[in-house]
């Protein structure tokens, strides 16, 4: 059933009850016409509805009771009554059943076909079908259970559940229950942390956030960028699992009120993975981040990351110039670091002295040396970067420039013969020249020694097995063509005028996100005699925006509208990170 035929169903319903005028409809229903967007994702985006009390009013109109399925967690054997590909077909599932009845929820209610679907399954096994209208969000929540990770931990809960039966918990306090060294090292808790660690490896996740919460615990995954609730813990076992995690992590148990950092590494299918652990306080509890670094798979090049071909070229132009800084600049998460670990990948050889000094070291390169801070007895960038310099280095790898000192002296080093790679925390290339006369640093200083200035972001990649071409919103189409207009003809040569905009549906691939993994979108700007003599003098942005379009420079949203434009990613996604 196509976004069209769904409006028409529920339409005159909404116009009937006063839910919506008949010019917002008009307007929902050319936006369905341009975006490809089915009516409820639109409704819920506009603000003009919430997914639970549009769920409420197709169950109105089509006669059924609706249910909010947010937290529910579904036995596997019920959920798997329904085949997966039927399930994401019809966008409906399964999620309780007694007896022979059992429970289906329904994003399309008017769907009859889905109905038929459920009716001749059950037939098949005997069960009796109750319709619930739901929201689209609550149908994706629960269709991604369909996954072995929710019966592999649920398993473990229950084995924990009759070890710490109510009758155990009653005799011993809650505080004895959760500092013996039994529950921390036993067979359930033990398991729990190995699932959830093996299922945020297999699934790709960057970190996982073990996170305390009024009456439970939750663990949330980050998946191309974005959080995803994935488990929730029993309250009486949030602790021992937080407390297992330290253990592995070499962190002291006893420590509860100052935050503590560690590191776990693992073997996991041949593959070594390591765990860089940061445990913080609460107010009744700590909360774990683990990010989450694969180093068997080595440091990504630059065209793994998605650099394009024209960054690259600079990138390589430059980074053989015997000294001089390269400034990488951008959010925390953009990839600053692991873009400097490819850069210094490139230069590494036998014929080179590479030193960092870093915070903390995320990756170990063979024939580098690497060397990690400890501002708790001294051992900061600036200190760290006095000492390295009397190491006869050729190249140094700052983590990043915090203060003023580092600063001074990471352009100090540049003037004296090496070639420094630092970060830097602004939000486009150019910024990083205003941020560097801030630290008290002397723009002629700043203009001899900078060689490269880039910034970046990550977005999510479209998934290659759900990817549809979509048309824009009016005046979403009227902005983009107006910036296209600004890029350099060089970038547009293969597209032949032919712009076309693309999108993913959502499918099991990439569990109905249309998303599949991510990809850089860089600004690199070149620190040519000209901007050094700019640097060095009393410039206008005027004068700095002359300067960039004769060097061809493309800007962070500009590089994200030629991925775009190759199918890469979407609209929204290169808006979200230029803006940010």
């Amino acid at each position: 059933m196509d976004n069209k035929s769904k409006l028409l169903q529920i339409k005159n319903f909404l116009l009937e009850k006063n839910f919506l005028t008949a010019e917002q409809m008009s307007e929902i229903e050319k936006e369905i016409e341009t975006s490809g967007q089915s009516p409820e994702e639109l409704f819920v985006s506009q603000g003009l509805f919430t997914p639970d009390d549009f769920a409420k009013i197709k169950g109105q109109a089509f006669n059924l009771e609706s249910i909010v399925l947010t937290d529910i967690k579904v036995e596997p054997a019920v959920l798997n009554l329904l085949p997966p590909k039927v399930a994401q077909n019809y966008e409906m599932v399964i999620f309780d059943r007694q007896n022979n009845t059992i429970k289906v929820g329904l994003v399309n209610p008017y769907d009859f076909k889905a109905q038929e679907a459920i009716e001749f399954l059950a037939s098949q096994q005997g069960l009796d079908a109750n319709y619930f209208s739901i929201s689209l969000e609550d149908y994706q929540n629960v269709f991604r259970q369909y996954s072995g990770f929710k019966k592999e931990i649920g398993t473990a809960l229950q084995s924990a559940k009759e070890k710490f039966s109510l009758a155990e918990k009653e005799e011993m306090g809650m505080e004895e229950i959760i500092e013996t060294t039994d529950v921390i090292k036993s067979a359930p808790v033990a398991k729990i942390v190995s699932v959830i660690i093996r299922h945020a490896v297999e699934g790709g996740a960057s970190d996982i956030h073990i996170e305390p919460k009024h009456n439970e615990g939750r663990v949330r995954y980050r998946v191309d960028g974005i959080l995803h609730t994935t488990i929730t813990l029993p309250n009486y076992l949030y602790n021992s699992v937080v407390s297992r995690i330290k253990v592995l992590a070499n962190l002291k148990l006893d420590e509860t009120r100052k935050p503590q950092d560690g590191r776990i590494r693992i073997k996991l299918d041949n593959k070594d993975v390591d765990l860089r652990i940061s445990v913080f306080p609460m107010l009744n509890a700590e909360k774990v981040a683990m990010r989450v670094l694969d180093t068997s798979a080595g440091v990504p090049n630059l065209a793994g990351l998605g650099f394009s071909d024209y960054h690259i070229k600079i990138v390589e132009n430059n980074i053989t110039r015997p000294h001089g800084i390269f400034l990488l600049t951008g959010p925390t998460g953009s990839g600053k670091t692991t873009t400097l670990y490819s850069v210094l990948n490139m230069l590494n050889g036998e014929n080179v002295n590479i030193t960092t000094l870093e915070d903390p070291i995320e990756y170990y390169i063979e024939g580098i040396n690497q060397s990690q801070i400890n501002p708790e007895i001294g051992f900061t960038f600036a200190s760290g970067l006095r000492a390295i310099l009397r190491q006869d280095p050729n190249i140094v790898m700052v983590g990043e420039v915090r203060d003023n000192e580092t600063a001074e002296l990471v352009i100090h080093a540049g003037l004296t013969g090496h070639l420094v790679f630092s970060t830097l925390h602004t939000n486009s290339a150019w910024g990083a020249i205003p941020r560097l006369i801030d630290m008290k640093a002397e723009p002629f200083l700043i203009a001899s020694t900078l060689n490269l200035l880039m910034a970046q972001r990550l977005v999510r990649k479209i998934c290659s097995h759900c990817r549809q071409e979509m048309k824009l919103p009016p005046l979403t189409e009227k902005a983009v063509m107006a910036e296209i207009a600004n890029i350099p003809e060089q970038y547009l040569k293969n597209l032949a005028g032919q712009y076309r905009f693309y999108k993913g549906t959502g499918c099991s691939e990439c569990g109905q996100t249309g998303y599949y993994g991510r990809t850089v979108v860089a600004e690199i700007l070149e620190i040519n005699v000209q901007f050094k003599d700019l640097i060095s003098s009393e410039f206008t942005l005027e004068e700095v925006r002359v300067l960039m379009k004769k060097q061809g420079f493309v800007t962070l949203m500009q590089d994200g509208l030629i991925k775009a434009l190759n199918g890469l990613t979407t609209i929204e996604e290169v808006m979200r990170a230029s803006q940010s």
